[in-house]
């Protein structure tokens, strides 16, 4: 359990960041919550992968996409940041669940994008909207779309939104009990290790996560799984990074202890 003097505590340093800063915390055993600005709408870099990917889990789980279909991958696709994609030349034909993959264990941006035209963005707000209970996260652009984001126009998330999500996902209530559970296996082989799992990692702690970094943005949003399971998410904008990845990283370690620390053996 979170102590009155530390939540005061951890408020403050968030109210403390630059910029535009939110979290949101709770403990799946005990319901216990902690949020802070947690319903604002800020910029999601890469944690905006993870309602795409569960998207494509819905239609899956129905019937109405086939995980073997199979998208081409030219050099135009090829952009910056992180992912395999780019290493690639020429055409390839690449399944939609492996660009699923890519997308969240590498946070692979042209998979990304690629798997955003195959649904394409209207249907995907519509789906976030109505099938997905997101009243906050929407997709107003492509990733690495410098001419949309030159004009303002940056895609949305919330914390609170994100940790619904993934508390979904622990409760097996997404889609089916077999896709929320693929879905975390996915989501526990994420290689950006920065952040949530920072300080918590040498206790071999399994940790189901997404993060999300761009200049001014440092997110992350993640299911851990001390003894008392707890969802911690963080979003930011037009904030310092290596502050704001500070705080995650010893604030996520303080909530872990507080939840009992690693499971039992």
């Amino acid at each position: 359990m979170l102590t009155k003097e530390y939540r005061e505590k951890l408020r403050a340093q968030l109210q403390g960041m630059k910029g535009d800063v939110a979290m949101y915390y709770k403990n799946l055993e005990t319901g216990e919550t902690f949020g802070y600005r947690e319903n604002d709408p800020l910029q999601p870099a890469s944690v905006i992968k993870l309602p795409v990917f569960l998207r494509y889990l819905q239609l899956w789980v129905r019937g109405e996409i086939d995980p073997k279909e199979e998208l081409t991958v030219t050099d135009a696709d090829r952009i910056g940041g992180c992912g395999a994609l780019r290493a690639f030349h020429g055409e390839q034909r690449v399944s939609l669940e492996t660009l699923w993959e890519l997308m969240i264990t590498l946070s692979d941006n042209a998979a990304t994008n690629l798997l955003i035209r195959r649904l394409g963005r209207e249907e995907l707000n519509r789906a976030f909207r109505e099938e997905m209970g997101l009243t906050v996260t929407r997709i107003n652009r492509l990733l690495f779309d410098s001419e949309a984001a030159s004009r303002g126009i940056e895609n949305e998330i919330s914390a609170k939104e994100m940790g619904m999500l993934l508390q979904q996902i622990w409760r097996r209530e997404f889609a089916s009990p077999e896709m929320s559970e693929y879905a975390e296996e996915i989501l526990a082989r994420q290689q950006i290790n920065h952040k949530i799992p920072g300080y918590i990692s040498d206790w071999n702690v399994r940790i189901a996560h997404k993060t999300g970094e761009d200049d001014g943005i440092a997110n992350d949003v993640g299911l851990v799984y001390a003894k008392q399971p707890f969802v911690v998410c963080y979003a930011s904008t037009n904030t310092c990074e290596r502050d704001f990845e500070i705080l995650i990283r010893q604030s996520a370690w303080d909530i872990f202890r507080a939840c009992g620390g690693a499971p039992e053996e």
